[in-house]
């Protein structure tokens, strides 16, 4: 990744300075609170109440393609799987894409609430399985259903052509690239600019973060499998005991980070899962372990990613693995995404809006906590010549912002009223700034 010089970023601002401002919307944030009163609230509440599994969204997606289509948009469903598609066309201009991600996890909800979620669904793999938004993804579409409605009814302060995705398997990192593949790009108006919000349980109601920069990491799913040769466990010699080799192998995967990675660059190699052996006293002939890989930079992540072969090849010969038993090592050709990098220019125009639209203490600032990520990343790729900003909203009260229980636990929640009402407006004020009417 090109890291942001302070010339870029002043760049930038200096720009966005130079655009139209416009005074503080009161009238949208009115009008978003009588849609919230009216639908909104009540469709928050059924889409946590009817959370669906990634890549399986199918009644989800039944419920955005018919509220999109009351609203006047011309809709299309099954893009990439369950993906929604739903455009409108307002005069020349330039093409904005807004995008809400629909999935939900394979969680029992416990969060207390008295619309906690008690659906079970088959996954993919056919176990059946306890289903919830513990993401926030159920903000997401809801606000998209809101934005719609506003951005129709506000036809005289933009020009050009809205596209807005509900899109499926978000939290498998998959279905962003299944939209593409399935011909986002080309079947329908290609955007100029991407937008896309994410609600954050660790930010306070009423603010939103909008970086002129990196936003999520990469990340690659990676599985390895150890072979060894089986024998009794008091005859360690007689055998090669993959359950060293695999230790050894997680022991070393860790030197990536703190001894060739560049200790200004995010890197993280996780070891999430490890599975060997059967009994007290028989040494396995098998190991399975599964891996996360993130990374801030297409260079740290291929870095990451060719150190992990060369460390688990060169770890199982070193401890006496036959040749015709060395480990595999198997990247995810699904679960993968590239890290997500917002356009800094447009950026700051964005960030321009929700001032003027928003009042100028909207804004919040803060470091990175993690190495998320997030498949967005595939709509706005170097190549793909968009332009994107992705910015997150608020979802919980200031002073519950230090106990909120984090994204993907079962204690997950969010205030909704200020979450989806702030989403829907910053993804108006965002979308009408990158298209004005001239």
């Amino acid at each position: 990744m090109k890291r942001l010089s302070i010339t870029a970023v002043l760049a930038a601002v200096l720009a966005a300075s130079a655009a139209p401002v416009l005074a503080q919307d009161a009238g949208l944030k009115a009008a978003v609170k009588a849609d919230y009163d009216a639908n909104l609230g009540a469709l928050f509440d059924h889409f946590h109440r009817n959370p669906e599994l990634s890549g399986m969204e199918v009644q989800t997606s039944a419920r955005m393609a018919r509220e999109l289509r009351a609203l006047g948009y011309e809709v299309t469903t099954g893009v990439g799987g369950t993906g929604v598609v739903a455009v409108l066309k307002n005069g020349a201009g330039p093409t904005v894409m807004i995008r809400a991600d629909m999935d939900g996890l394979p969680l029992a909800e416990n969060s207390g609430l008295a619309n906690a979620s008690t659906a079970r669904q088959v996954d993919s793999d056919g176990a059946e399985k306890p289903v919830m938004h513990a993401c926030g993804h159920d903000v997401h579409i809801t606000a998209l259903v809101g934005t719609a409605r506003q951005m129709a009814a506000r036809k005289g302060n933009w020009s050009g052509t809205l596209v807005l995705i509900a899109q499926p398997a978000e939290e498998r990192i998959f279905g962003a690239r299944a939209m593409i593949n399935d011909g986002l790009y080309t079947r329908f108006p290609k955007p100029d600019y991407a937008l896309a919000f994410h609600v954050s349980a660790d930010t306070p109601t009423g603010k939103i973060e909008a970086p002129l920069g990196i936003t999520s990491s990469s990340s690659d799913s990676v599985d390895i499998t150890v072979h060894g040769v089986g024998t009794h466990g008091a005859s360690p010699h007689l055998g090669v005991d993959p359950v060293l080799v695999a230790s050894q192998i997680v022991v070393s995967l860790q030197s990536l980070r703190s001894r060739e990675t560049n200790p200004l660059d995010g890197a993280v190699v996780t070891v999430g899962a490890i599975h060997g052996g059967i009994k007290h006293n028989i040494i396995s002939d098998r190991v399975d372990m599964q891996l996360t890989v993130r990374a801030d930079s297409p260079e740290v992540r291929a870095q990451l990613l060719d150190g992990i072969d060369r460390i688990t090849r060169n770890t199982a010969l070193a401890l006496g693995v036959p040749e015709d038993k060395l480990p595999t090592v198997t990247r995810s050709a699904l679960e993968n995404t590239p890290p997500t990098i917002n356009d800094a220019a447009t950026a700051a125009r964005v960030r321009a809006a929700f001032v003027a639209g928003l009042g100028e203490d909207v804004l919040i600032d803060k470091p990175r906590g993690g190495m998320g990520a997030e498949d967005f990343a595939y709509f706005v790729t170097p190549e793909s010549g968009v332009k994107g900003v992705y910015f997150s909203v608020g979802g919980t009260p200031a002073d519950q912002v230090d106990s909120a229980p984090g994204h993907h636990s079962p204690l997950f929640r969010i205030t909704p009223e200020p979450a989806v009402t702030l989403g829907v407006e910053g993804s108006v004020l965002a979308a009408e700034t990158l298209m004005p009417r001239t």
